[in-house]
């Protein structure tokens, strides 16, 4: 990736649980201003591990990032708690959209206002928010309980909006959800790209449809980056094709059930 503005930049990061179960084995990936990137692969690979060592969610599951670190605009904050992460402009949006069931729509969206101190602009961000999400508007006043998944992960990600992020970390977007939610969740997630300029990296075993809306990617493996490239050319690269697109052979293959793989150079690193 061309250097350009970076925003985010991971630089060989290790992670580890429990002080013993090493996870991610020295990642490193940049996200630029304005952009959308895409960290693939398939269930384990350390995808969600690495996000939540970017928003320093690990401490609650005993993990910890014990090599490499972690800039925010050229500054280190692999040891800012998730408060001030926030406050800095890195919102997570969790895997599974952890909606307070209780709480209305609405109610749930003002939740993420908590460090914005004006009314004004709470005021405008919810408006914002309800603009690029009007499904919300009409189901403001209900419990989050009783509205479905799509409409649940709608709501998470215009919480995490409304914390005006510098970067949204979007953890397994499409989990649960009609394939054509799907799209409608992604087609919005590309056009606040585009008109509001924010900056995503997104968690997602859904290659096929995470490639289609983002401009780069990186695949992991076994807690390790073993690829990585513009999104077009990851789609159309013949081992992401047979292994993570089910492209190939006249029929789907699962990467698991390949006994013998080729790799590629760096993959063998």
């Amino acid at each position: 990736m061309e250097a350009g503005n970076i925003v985010l930049n991971v630089n060989g990061i290790e992670v580890i649980y429990n002080h013993v179960i090493l996870v991610l084995k020295g990642v490193s990936l940049q996200v630029p201003e304005g952009g959308i990137v895409a960290l693939l692969g398939g269930n384990g690979a350390g995808k969600t591990t690495t996000l939540r060592a970017i928003s320093n969610l690990l401490q609650g599951e005993r993990g910890a990032v014990t090599k490499g670190s972690i800039e925010l605009r050229g500054d280190r904050i692999e040891n800012l708690t998730p408060a001030e992460l926030v406050k800095r402009g890195v919102v997570q949006v969790m895997e599974g959209r952890h909606c307070f069931a209780h709480l209305t729509i609405e109610e749930n969206l003002l939740t993420g206002s908590y460090t914005r101190g004006s009314k004004t602009e709470v005021a405008a961000n919810l408006e914002k928010v309800y603009a690029y999400f009007p499904r919300l508007k009409q189901r403001r006043t209900s419990q989050a309980a009783y509205t479905s998944g799509g409409e649940q992960q709608m709501c998470a990600i215009g919480r995490a909006l409304m914390a005006n992020p510098s970067i949204v970390l979007l953890d397994e977007p499409s989990m649960g959800l009609a394939p054509q939610i799907v799209e409608e969740v992604f087609a919005i997630v590309k056009d606040l790209n585009a008109k509001e300029r924010v900056t995503f990296l997104l968690a997602e075993q859904n290659t096929n449809m995470a490639l289609k809306f983002s401009d780069y990617g990186y695949i992991m493996e076994s807690g390790r980056i073993v690829m990585d490239g513009p999104a077009a050319e990851l789609a159309n690269n013949e081992d992401v094709k047979e292994f993570y697109l089910g492209v190939g052979g006249g029929e789907r293959k699962s990467f698991r059930a390949v006994k013998s793989y080729k790799r590629r150079k760096r993959w063998l690193a």
